[in-house]
């Protein structure tokens, strides 16, 4: 069984750049439908997620 534990006193480390992500910035990325996002970290503005939010139509 895996237990989950909320914890709030630590930060994560960038797997990039091996510091704490203690601000994540991201940007917009513009296309036709839904509405697209890449973050990246704030030290080494490499990539760590794009996401997807599909839109209205999309379902």
């Amino acid at each position: 069984m895996i237990h989950m534990h909320e914890r709030n006193d630590v930060a994560p480390i960038c797997p990039h750049c091996e510091t704490e992500v203690r601000q994540v910035w991201f940007q917009r990325i513009p296309g036709v439908a839904g509405k697209r996002y890449m973050y990246f970290c704030s030290n080494c503005r490499k990539v760590l997620d794009v996401s997807h939010r599909k839109g209205f139509l999309m379902g």
